[in-house]
């Protein structure tokens, strides 16, 4: 793994997502985490992502048990003042968990970016 290529992705979220607060990538399978950035030192993304990386595994067992064949993108957590996108790469290894201000966010284009650069992300992380 690339800590150029990670430090490079961490930096172009918090440039390029308005209302940005934080960044973290986590590997799914053993809770690891990549790398993490925030602009508030009181948000901690470290622990965020091990939270909410218990919903993805949640999510996942849900998914397998419910004979879905389908993939899980992204899960969409709503607060009264921010947003929080956990963003699963299409190999189910590791997940992006962005929190982002809700009043200076766009949705679209915060799930744009994400987009755009988690193909990328996979490749280096693998």
């Amino acid at each position: 793994m690339s800590n150029d290529f990670l430090n490079v992705f961490l930096n172009e979220m918090k440039t390029n997502v308005n209302g940005f607060i934080a960044v973290a990538v986590t590997e799914i399978e053993s809770g690891l985490s990549f790398g993490n950035i925030t602009v508030d030192p009181a948000f901690d993304p470290e622990l965020a992502a091990a939270y909410n990386l218990e919903v993805v595994k949640a999510k996942l067992n849900a998914v397998k048990a419910l004979g879905l064949n389908q993939d899980i993108e992204d899960i969409l957590i709503t607060l009264s003042n921010q947003i929080h996108i956990i963003d699963i790469s299409p190999n189910k290894k590791f997940m992006i968990y962005l929190a982002a201000d809700a009043n200076k966010a766009n949705l679209g284009m915060t799930r744009a970016v994400l987009r755009k650069h988690k193909a990328d992300l996979e490749k280096n992380l693998a």
